[in-house]
């Protein structure tokens, strides 16, 4: 029993050491101006990916979904590797390949052996300098994204959510969704393709990141034999200027009385990545929470808004979100109900909003930002989650912000710092809404704008 409780006291770190813990971010800017950054560990394995600045905002109506088409011809071969042998060269390693699209930044990753990690740098900068593009695995990924693109129409939680920036961000890029059109799939041609990694893919907009068992020294040296090649451009003429994306207090409602549930979201304007109202912000959403009807706890939960949930069986499920961008960001909920329980969920739900305004306690803070910290934690757990968190931060931030910064502000929060900044952002604003399936019960949107405020005696 001894040993054992020796061996438990041993292997275990309080939060605080936990956070000192944690090895330094290396940063290195090539010539080209392309940044190396890299969190080295003991793991055996390692990811590395290339994380770029640009995505879907950066395109244009008639382009509109040609960074999600190259995601999908990213891993089909490159002009010194045809799709048959990039496979084996990959299989040989016994690496894990995967990528991803968003509004502001495209990313492209690998996970290997530690001892694979030169290599693994090769085949990127193989794939973002030298993608073969060719015709037949154009027109086979075509298919394939339209095949996709049904897919999500049948996924409310996605549909929602671009009807959300289509109302929110009206007329500007970020209105339009990731993917793009079926009529921009099918029309894109291999030129189209071709043009946009030429205008977007430099070096200037790029971060090799890596984590796990690595050098940084090693990783510096394959990026300069690989990646040196990648072009360079002043920030002036690096890509197209993209217009300032503002917020539009407005709704759009798909009414639909065949569906089950109604799915609704409602969200006004947040700030930018770098705003330090972000954090009070999170907290705020850990305050209210989230909820699903296969959690435990019935009534008994933290959140005020679970437990009238819960009690009066307004909702199957709500959720928080905080989505930033350069310049701008979605701060919001968004819940799934029954038709008949659409206006007292959106009632109690205004109504949290409003109390988080105006009285927020202490004690629900303290909670919600331990469970912030735990969150924030939580997601840096093995080697691809903090290749990601290093590659985003130095494209959002310019910097990857250690833990123990971001534990120091989320101590500085207090209950009057949430009642500030939440009365900054919500109260007496006007909301973008976007509801979808059997609204009916929904009101009219001057009453709901009408509840983002309580009129004070």
């Amino acid at each position: 029993a001894t040993l054992l409780t020796l061996t438990r006291n041993r292997g275990a770190a309080t939060y605080a050491q936990t956070l000192q813990n944690i090895p330094e971010t290396q940063v290195t800017t090539l010539d080209n101006g392309l940044r190396v950054a890299s969190e080295e560990s003991n793991q055996p394995t390692c990811t590395v990916g290339l994380w770029i600045g640009v995505g879907s905002r950066h395109e244009n109506e008639k382009n509109n979904g040609a960074g999600y088409f190259l995601e999908h011809l990213a891993f089909k071969g490159t002009k010194n590797r045809p799709g048959a042998a990039f496979e084996k060269e990959v299989e040989s390693m016994g690496a894990h390949l995967n990528g991803y699209t968003s509004r502001e930044q495209t990313a492209y990753y690998i996970k290997a052996l530690s001892k694979d990690m030169p290599k693994a740098v090769e085949l990127l900068a193989d794939i973002v300098q030298n993608c073969a593009l060719e015709d037949s695995q154009i027109e086979k990924e075509r298919g394939v994204i339209l095949q996709e693109l049904k897919e999500i129409d049948s996924n409310l939680v996605d549909v929602t959510f671009d009807y959300l920036h289509a109302t929110a961000f009206q007329g500007t890029p970020l209105a339009r969704t990731v993917e793009g059109t079926t009529e921009n799939i099918k029309s894109l041609t291999r030129a189209d393709l071709a043009s946009y990694v030429d205008t977007h893919f430099k070096a200037p907009r790029m971060v090799l990141a890596a984590a796990g068992g690595i050098s940084h020294k090693e990783l510096v040296d394959a990026a300069k034999q690989h990646l040196s090649g990648v072009a360079f451009a002043y920030k002036e003429d690096a890509v197209p200027a993209v217009p300032r994306c503002r917020f539009t207090g407005s709704e759009i409602r798909a009414r639909d009385d065949g569906l089950p549930f109604a799915h609704i979201a409602l969200a006004v304007e947040g700030p930018g990545w770098a705003h330090p109202d972000n954090i009070v912000l999170n907290v705020a959403n850990a305050i209210i929470g989230r909820y699903d009807r296969t959690f435990g706890g019935g009534k008994n939960q933290s959140s005020r808004l679970a437990t009238l949930a819960v009690e009066h069986n307004l909702c199957h499920s709500f959720q928080t979100f905080n989505t930033s961008y350069s310049d701008t960001g979605l701060f919001g909920f968004h819940f799934v109900s029954d038709p008949l329980s659409v206006d007292d969920m959106m009632y109690c739900a205004q109504g949290e909003w409003m109390r988080l305004c105006t009285s927020a306690t202490d004690s629900e803070v303290k909670r919600a930002k331990n469970y912030v910290r735990n969150a924030m934690v939580a997601q840096l757990d093995g080697t691809t989650p903090v290749c990601d968190n290093i590659g985003s931060h130095l494209l959002n931030y310019g910097r990857r912000i250690p833990l123990e910064e971001w534990d120091a502000r989320i101590s500085a929060v207090d209950a009057r710092m949430v009642r500030e900044v939440c009365s900054k952002y919500i109260y007496d604003k006007c909301p973008a809404i976007a509801a979808v399936g059997p609204i009916e019960q929904l009101l009219d949107y001057n009453r709901l704008r009408s509840a983002m405020y309580w009129i004070r005696l």
